[in-house]
């Protein structure tokens, strides 16, 4: 297709995009929360919305599929990036990754003995580097849904998952024991569509900078 590809998740990012893909004159036609279609038109006729999962975003773009997509730093940090220019934080779907662990669990004092903890979670890359960097032996259990059931059920001792309001923690008895890093979404473009599509990307580009400043 000669025209923009932009690769897009449901939900809250999809949400907080719009303003800003508003303020490049692209609205999609449809709602994806509405409709069943995956690849989605827009008010403009070069450009089109394809619907895919978040952890996607990164691959669609990385081989070409979609020449702009939407993704949060957490999906980038554990697909590598590799292949993808990402030029713009757009400060859309704040919130932080974060250690959670049982109120009842001293998480300090088994970390400072050298114990050796069962963390689960979905971000095992980023989960690696953190506790690798502290020196604290961990066994990562991948899970890919309701990280707050594994403490619970005597599966890990401690969980690395993603927060922003902190209620579901706290419905599942657990509370934040240490901060790894904010997250927000991120713009990633495909590198060879930048070269090839410039005169189309560029100004693209250019609007959703200016709506995010």
């Amino acid at each position: 297709m000669s025209g923009i590809t932009i690769a897009l998740s449901k939900g809250r990012i999809y949400e907080e995009t719009l303003p800003l893909l508003a303020a490049a004159g692209i609205v999609p036609s449809e709602d994806p929360e509405k409709s069943r279609k995956l690849i989605i038109g827009t008010s403009r006729d070069d450009v089109r919305v394809v619907i895919v999962r978040a952890s996607d975003v990164p691959t669609y773009v990385q081989y070409g599929a979609a020449d702009l997509g939407i993704a949060g730093k957490d999906v980038l940090l554990e697909h590598g990036g590799e292949g993808l220019y990402q030029p713009l934080d757009l400060n859309i779907a704040k919130c932080r990754m974060c250690v959670a662990a049982p109120t009842g669990f001293d998480y300090e004092a088994a970390v400072g003995r050298g114990a050796r903890l069962r963390i689960a979670t979905k971000y095992v890359a980023v989960a690696r580097e953190h506790f690798a960097a502290k020196g604290v032996h961990v066994d990562l259990i991948k899970l890919y849904g309701s990280m707050e059931l594994a403490p619970l059920a005597g599966l890990a001792e401690a969980i690395v998952d993603l927060v922003s309001s902190g209620s579901t923690l706290k419905a599942n008895n657990l509370v934040e024991v240490e901060e790894i890093m904010n997250i927000s979404s991120r713009l990633v473009v495909n590198q060879a569509a930048l070269k090839m599509k410039r005169d189309l990307l560029q100004p693209v580009i250019a609007a959703i900078e200016g709506a995010v400043k």
